[in-house]
């Protein structure tokens, strides 16, 4: 073992794969500092997940999760005339400096060894960028930063497997308000086209009669 690892997680499934590769070598506490979420009601849901599964997953203990406080202001801060954007624009990369800068102040405080994000997990999310940001907080902070980009080697197969293994509640939208957006935008075009499609479908069997 390298030493104790902060983790910052977003959510249970995200955290699932990751943990259970970063086991390997490191003593890993989860920090959850998530103030992008809306409404508190889902951030907190979130949280008591990632709680769950940490009790289901090790109920030897060996994994802390901290939960930070909801500071949905700071998020708002920096969405702050980037409100527009789409999904995989500036305001995510600074979404995602945001909370991976106070899991690094955090690991500074407390001692620990080194820290990294769950967050490269995702397929939707740039693992350049996140790996770029590691870096420059290592430079501000001093704590080294784990490179990491664990949707490789089936990384993010396997945090759906996990989450069915263990009956995880999984999300289909980051948590913020402008990705679920998105999403209930992307549905209700897939409706209206599965809806038009329909249409010419029943018009063209009509003709054929």
């Amino acid at each position: 073992m390298k030493g104790r690892l902060l983790l910052h997680c977003c959510c249970a499934p995200c955290s699932s794969a990751t943990l259970e590769r970063l086991q390997q070598e490191w003593e890993t506490d989860i920090y959850y500092y998530n103030p992008n979420i809306e409404p508190e009601a889902e951030f907190e849901k979130r949280a008591g997940e990632e709680q769950r599964f940490i009790r289901a997953f090790r109920p030897d203990g060996g994994v802390r999760v901290i939960k930070a406080e909801y500071d949905h202001e700071a998020f708002e801060q920096i969405a702050r005339g980037r409100e527009n954007l789409p999904e995989r624009s500036e305001r995510c990369y600074l979404c995602y400096e945001l909370r991976m800068r106070r899991t690094a102040e955090y690991a500074k405080t407390h001692g620990y060894a080194a820290f990294t994000t769950s967050l490269s997990i995702s397929p939707y999310k740039s693992s350049r960028w996140i790996n770029e940001i590691g870096e420059r907080l290592e430079k501000e902070t001093g704590v080294p930063f784990l490179h990491s980009d664990f949707k490789k080697q089936n990384g993010y197969r396997r945090s759906i497997e996990l989450s069915k293994e263990y009956g995880l509640y999984r999300q289909d939208w980051c948590g913020c308000v402008y990705s679920r957006q998105e999403r209930e935008r992307k549905l209700a075009e897939r409706a209206a086209e599965a809806e038009q499609e329909k249409q010419r479908t029943d018009s063209g069997a009509g003709e054929s009669l």
